[in-house]
């Protein structure tokens, strides 16, 4: 049986070309400036990614967890690094269906 690791494999090494959870909390973090968007996460522990992730929705609490509630720099920022992270996915074979296979 093979075990979960333990260290996060950094965005750009992960699965769905970094399309996941905790893809998505990294790049919330770099929207609200929480990280640098140098900072891959490659080698953080579980615990460093909660952390994250409690500090992403604190921002996100700010503006009702909606993109439309953010200030036009923030949405822009927001726009600009999810756009590229989907292009960088498709471009890695990520098609965005796993994601929407249970909405029929």
């Amino acid at each position: 049986m093979a075990t979960k690791p333990d260290r996060y494999v950094g965005i750009h090494n992960d699965i769905n070309g970094g399309m996941t959870t905790i893809g998505k909390i990294i790049r919330d973090a770099w929207v609200f400036g929480i990280i640098e968007e140098s900072q891959t996460c490659e080698g953080w522990n579980l615990a460093g990614i909660d952390s994250l992730l409690q500090k992403v929705n604190a921002e996100w609490d700010k503006y009702g967890c909606l993109v439309s509630n953010l200030p036009a720099e923030l949405y822009q920022r927001h726009r600009q690094i999810h756009d590229e992270a989907i292009e960088r996915a498709k471009a890695a074979g990520w098609s965005g269906e796993a994601e929407t296979d249970d909405e029929d």
